[in-house]
C-alpha cells in the first residue's frame, strides 16, 4: 500500500472580478490503512461546505516526488 494521496481536495469559488473559478487545494485523500475506503486530511475548510475531490495527474505525481525528495522521504507523504 502506498502513502501517496489518491485524490486531492479543492475548494472552488468564483472570482468577484473575473467570474472565473478559483481552485484552492485544501487537502488530500489517502487509501485507508485497513481495507476499503479513504482517509481525508483537510488543511482548510471551505466556507460553503463544498469540497471537490479530483484524481491525481502527472503534474501532481512530479510535485509529490519533488516534495518527498526535499523531505528525504521518497515514497512517503510529505504531509505526515
Amino acid at each position: 500500500m502506498t502513502n501517496d494521496p489518491v485524490l486531492f481536495a479543492y475548494a472552488v469559488k468564483r472570482s468577484a472580478k473575473t467570474n472565473k473559478p478559483v481552485w484552492t487545494r485544501i487537502g488530500c485523500a489517502y487509501p485507508h490503512d485497513r481495507g476499503v475506503g479513504l482517509t481525508v486530511i483537510l488543511d482548510a475548510l471551505p466556507t460553503d461546505g463544498r469540497i471537490v475531490l479530483l484524481e491525481r495527474d502527472d503534474d501532481d505525481d512530479e510535485r509529490i516526488e519533488r516534495a518527498a525528495r526535499a523531505f528525504g522521504q521518497l515514497g512517503k507523504s510529505p504531509i505526515g
